[in-house]
């Protein structure tokens, strides 16, 4: 298991293995896992609330029209795709793949989820981003909500998982809780919990890295 302190060691020890530059960088966690056979299907596609906002909320595209839509425009989705535009998009893979790529997060009207799959399924399927389907009145406002304090962390054929918990301008508690966060949430979606983390990881975008071996921990304990 890795404690709040073991993580407030490595945010510190990261922070001060970063080079100063003059944009915000990010921080990330990576934990390494074990144990683990990724080609007999093992996937993890999560999305994780976080106690501390992220300076950069991740952007969000909300596929609906009528009352929908225009919630949407009203809680400040970033974009919206009416109907039309979707059946355009099917026929432009270029602007299909810029539109996944721009976006972080998917919600739709559940009576396009069809429609959605003819025309970026294939782009969004495999980065995980599907969209969650919102049915009649769904609460927009809070869902995007609390979308915009979450981060996405998947398994992509490998043994890790990576995820955003801040940059440089948050308090070390701040991102120590964020990452916390994420390591309790994960370990529950892991076949044998915390055994299957081996190592975790903590980098400023131009630092070095901060890393804790479990396996050391283990033969330590």
């Amino acid at each position: 298991m890795i404690t709040g302190t073991e993580l407030g060691e490595l945010v510190k020890s990261a922070r001060e293995g970063a080079t100063k530059r003059n944009f915000d960088q990010s921080v990330e966690l990576t934990l390494v896992l074990k144990d683990i056979d990724v080609k007999r299907g093992f996937t993890i596609n999560e999305v994780i609330e976080l106690p501390n906002k992220l300076s950069k909320p991740p952007t969000i595209c909300v596929v609906g029209s009528g009352d929908l839509g225009t919630r949407a425009k009203r809680a400040g989705i970033d974009k919206v795709i009416e109907p039309d535009e979707l059946d355009r998009l099917g026929t432009n893979k270029r602007e299909a793949r810029k539109i996944v790529r721009a976006h972080d997060f998917f919600l739709a009207d559940t009576s396009l989820m069809p429609n959605i799959g003819r025309s970026l399924g294939q782009f969004l399927g495999p980065k995980g981003k599907m969209p969650t389907p919102l049915s009649y009145g769904a609460p927009i406002e809070t869902i995007s909500a609390k979308i915009r304090n979450s981060v996405r962390v998947r398994t992509k054929n490998q043994l890790n998982l990576a995820a955003k918990i801040g940059d440089e301008k948050m308090d070390d508690s701040k991102l120590v809780a964020n990452a916390e966060t994420l390591v309790n949430e994960l370990e529950k979606k892991l076949p044998q919990g915390s055994k299957n983390i081996q190592n975790a990881v903590v980098k400023f975008t131009m630092g070095s890295t901060a890393k804790l071996s479990m396996l050391k921990k283990g033969k330590g304990a």
